[in-house]
């Protein structure tokens, strides 16, 4: 049984001044004011740099995608343009990304990885890595609470909205751009299926956070797989009207997707940052190479 719950686009109060709901990310806590905080400094240029290598690395961005233009990273990062400018000089000249001139141009990534990665995915990730943590887990959670209202609150245009995103999902196959298109419908549409302006927009402002401001989730062929069983098996649950396995399997795909592709960067780094092991040292006028006497 649908409920005719009359839909609520997303803006509403929130855009409205001395909003509680924007209080509450904007307050100047140790942690999460560090990791949300805009990038308008002097080095705002190398951050904005070694935030567009780690989003690469990522998968946010992948080689011979397109970069948003200079104005909507500006935009996203809440930066002023010049940064921005630096940011892709800097990265131009060290080979992560081209810039093409004239109609069809742009900046186009170059390379997933390069030889200063390490260093700056460190430089991003490991001084808010604890934020990440905990945001990480806040969006799984909210998640979950998501999915399991929609299931309750779903009407039969919500439940028609779903299912077209999770056809239009099915359908990218390779395409990526299709396939992130597809994959933002499908979660907006199961977020506006609360009817909750609130919850949408949370929804929202957690997936820019946990993806380094950048509005894209982490994409692969590997993770498209797995994503497209779990979004026919989240669509059903909330068609079906069944609270509880929406929610559970919405948990489980977040954590499947953004978390674990976070985590297995920082290991990468981790590992790549430990020097290698020291051959034994030879014994005081020992031949090089011969074995240690008993």
């Amino acid at each position: 049984m649908t409920r005719g719950v009359p839909h609520r686009p997303p803006g509403g109060p929130l855009s409205a001044g001395n909003d509680l709901f924007a209080d509450i990310f904007q307050a100047e806590t140790p942690r999460l004011g560090t990791l949300l905080q805009r990038l308008e400094m002097p080095s705002a240029g190398e951050r904005i740099a070694d935030r567009l290598v780690t989003a690469i690395a990522l998968g946010g961005f992948v080689p011979g995608q397109r970069l948003p233009t200079e104005r909507d990273l500006a935009t996203m990062l809440g930066v002023s343009r010049s940064s921005v400018r630096e940011a892709i000089q800097r990265l131009a000249a060290e080979g992560y990304v081209t810039v093409r001139r004239g109609r069809t141009g742009g900046t186009f990534v170059a390379t997933a990885w390069g030889p200063n990665s390490p260093q700056k995915i460190r430089r991003t990730l490991l001084p808010t890595w604890r934020s990440m943590e905990e945001m990480l887990d806040c969006r799984a959670c909210v998640e979950e609470m998501i999915a399991a209202v929609a299931a309750r609150r779903r009407t039969d245009q919500d439940i028609t909205t779903i299912e077209a995103a999770v056809k239009a999902y099915r359908e990218a196959e390779d395409d990526r751009e299709a396939s992130r298109a597809a994959d933002e419908s499908f979660h907006l549409a199961i977020a506006r299926a609360t009817h909750n302006t609130y919850l949408v927009k949370l929804s929202q402002r957690m997936r820019d956070a946990v993806n380094l401001g950048f509005r894209s989730e982490p994409y692969s062929p590997e993770l498209r797989r797995t994503a497209l069983g779990q979004h026919a098996a989240l669509a059903e649950a909330i068609v079906e009207g069944h609270d509880q396995a929406a929610g559970t399997i919405a948990a489980t795909h977040f954590t499947l997707t953004t978390e674990s592709t976070l985590r297995d960067l920082v290991a990468r780094i981790s590992e790549e940052e430990s020097p290698p092991e020291s051959a034994p040292e030879s014994a005081p006028g020992a031949e090089p190479g011969a074995e240690p006497g008993p």
